[in-house]
């Protein structure tokens, strides 16, 4: 008798195969050459913004006050080192993190993750039924590819400039008639991933009425999730000061998604959801303790250490650097690419632009992708084998719209840049490599 495969879940069927970014980014990774190809496509955070010294100084300081940090390089519990929470609740209370006062957390808890904030929203999708999950278009196309993997269904909104669009939300919500008892809950990222568009406090407040209303038409709390990853890195001075969306929360439905590893390191693997205690918070201390603990102890504990130790003039010289390149980048896209976009959104907060060019395709099959991942099958453009040309990596629009939304077709014209990893030379130079990139697309174009 043949002897069948491993039997697999259906989740398990689903991550067999791997999501289009996945695949994209490792079929880079494989032919990646340092120092000559460059990485626009990479979430990652700027070398230069990690405090080195400052995280193996406070590794010292920790290990040296065992009074205080208390066994911290053994297990912690699963709610989370109580020091880092502490830090965290005093952290957002003194310096008026979104308006948040003492009374603001006055019956709301906070949970460190496992393993950062994404452990978090993945811990949400296996402690809430499958059913309809309401986001922003263009989406965080990661947490949305999992969402759809263990059977939610995604419905993405398009943004306008102050985020998910409140009235097409409504013609949505109005379209499901009585399928809206299947809502599980909202998911918006408040500097959204990929646009770096910022959600305005008027729109955020909008978003918290909907589903308060929403709640109470069905009975039953229909529970909103911030994820505010790049809330701190708003780097414009002219944009007004963001307000938490708790403060605008009556029924307890709010639950706010936050992070380190953007203004301290990725490599801490601290992220940290604020909500009403209760039930649901309940559930997602036991779904951290099933899954290993909350992130290891040394790391809540130096970061800890890094809250209350000068963590606001870490802040201001991260979002100073950003802001510099976001100014600088953004002077080289119109001088080489200006002409050629329809729109550009970012600059403003996080470390990316989204834009959509005019009569381009971006997309893993068009001639702008082929041309700057050297996969034309002309030598004259992709070299030979050990060709010093560079290779370019970006995310393509149609990896971040929704396949079944509004924005398919725009989408195909899109692309995310990240200023963030790489330092301004190369993403100078990969510009520069775009602009052939365009120019190489439309000759083949009008050549068919």
């Amino acid at each position: 008798m043949k002897i069948r495969d491993v039997l697999l879940s259906e989740y398990g069927k689903a991550s067999s195969v791997p999501s289009p970014v996945n695949r994209l980014m490792t079929d880079f990774a494989v032919g990646f050459r340092d120092g000559r190809d460059i990485n626009l496509g990479v979430g990652y955070v700027n070398e230069q913004t990690i405090p080195h010294q400052q995280i193996q100084h406070a590794c010292e300081k920790v290990l040296a006050h065992p009074e205080k940090y208390r066994a911290s390089l053994n297990y912690g519990g699963a709610q989370g080192s109580p020091n880092l929470i502490e830090s965290l609740r005093r952290f957002h209370i003194e310096n008026k993190i979104g308006g948040i006062t003492e009374q603001t957390l006055n019956g709301r808890d906070i949970v460190i993750g496992a393993n950062g904030a994404t452990s978090l929203l993945e811990s949400v999708t296996h402690l809430l039924p499958a059913g309809i999950v309401l986001t922003a278009d263009p989406m965080y196309y990661i947490y949305c590819n999992d969402l759809e993997r263990k059977g939610f269904k995604v419905i993405a909104v398009p943004e306008d400039d102050e985020g998910i669009d409140t009235e097409r939300l409504k013609s949505k919500l109005a379209a499901l008639g009585e399928e809206k008892t299947a809502i599980r809950f909202f998911y918006v990222v408040t500097v959204n991933n990929p646009t770096c568009t910022i959600l305005s406090n008027n729109r955020k407040q909008e978003l918290v009425d909907i589903a308060t209303r929403l709640s109470s038409e069905v009975g039953r709390k229909i529970p909103i999730f911030f994820d505010n990853a790049y809330s701190d890195l708003v780097h414009d001075s002219t944009v007004e000061p963001l307000t938490s969306a708790l403060c605008y929360d009556e029924l307890g439905i709010v639950y706010e998604v936050g992070t380190l590893s953007k203004i301290l390191a990725p490599g801490l693997r601290i992220g940290y959801l604020i909500g009403a205690k209760g039930p649901f918070l309940n559930s997602i201390i036991q779904r951290t303790s099933d899954i290993g603990f909350s992130a290891p102890l040394i790391n809540q504990e130096i970061a800890s250490y890094l809250l209350d130790h000068g963590i606001e003039a870490q802040i201001e010289k991260v979002n100073h650097g950003y802001q510099q390149k976001a100014t600088q980048v953004k002077m080289w896209m119109v001088e080489l690419l200006g002409d050629n976009i329809e729109e550009c959104r970012g600059g403003s907060a996080g470390f990316y632009f989204y834009v959509t060019l005019s009569n381009v395709a971006t997309g893993t099959t068009s001639d702008f992708f082929k041309f700057l991942t050297r996969t034309t099958g002309c030598e004259a453009v992709d070299g030979p084998l050990d060709s010093k040309h560079s290779k370019v990596i970006y995310i393509p629009g149609e990896h971040c719209v929704h396949s079944n939304g509004d924005m398919v077709e725009v989408g195909k014209r899109q692309l995310r840049i990240s200023y963030g990893f790489e330092e301004l030379p190369q993403i100078h130079t990969a510009l520069k490599i775009m602009k052939s990139a365009i120019a190489y697309s439309q000759k083949i174009h009008s050549s068919q």
